[in-house]
């Protein structure tokens, strides 16, 4: 486990990463915790070198997301600060449960085969070739041995 230490000195901006040993790696991104490799693949995915602040802010948000969404060990707030050469701004402090449905929206779905007829609706679906049929028998498979012999 380690830490993810953000700054700005006279050489530019600066990313550590400083491990419970106490080893300094210098990049241009990381992730760290339990939940660091969910938040790996949604940066690898979405970083590019020319992202604006706007988007940057929103990635970080999307990756801090995933991880604690995937990660039973991770918490429940995603913060977002933007560091730059007059300090460091807070971009967004966000609960985990309402990125989850800002992400993924619980819209309700078109149910063909309604059942119930209103909410808590189920879907049964239409059988299938090997599945019993309403009078108990089985459909007969025409390239079985039996079905061959007739």
């Amino acid at each position: 486990m380690g830490t993810m230490v953000a700054g700005w000195d006279t050489t530019g901006p600066g990313l550590f990463y400083v491990d419970s040993d106490g080893t300094r790696l210098k990049g241009k991104r990381f992730s760290v915790g339990s939940g660091s490799l969910f938040a790996y693949g949604v940066l690898d995915q979405g970083f590019r070198h020319d992202l604006s602040i706007k988007e940057a802010a929103e990635l970080g948000r999307r990756a801090i997301y995933h991880a604690t969404f995937r990660d039973a060990f991770s918490g429940g707030t995603v913060s977002v600060y933007h560091v730059g050469p007059d300090g460091w701004t807070k971009m967004s402090g966000t609960d985990v449960g309402e990125l989850h449905y800002e992400y993924y929206p619980a819209d309700p779905v078109a149910n063909p085969e309604r059942h119930g007829g209103g909410e808590g609706d189920i879907f049964v679906p239409s059988k299938r070739e090997h599945e019993v049929e309403e009078d108990g028998g089985k459909k007969e498979d025409p390239s079985s041995e039996e079905a061959m012999e007739t």
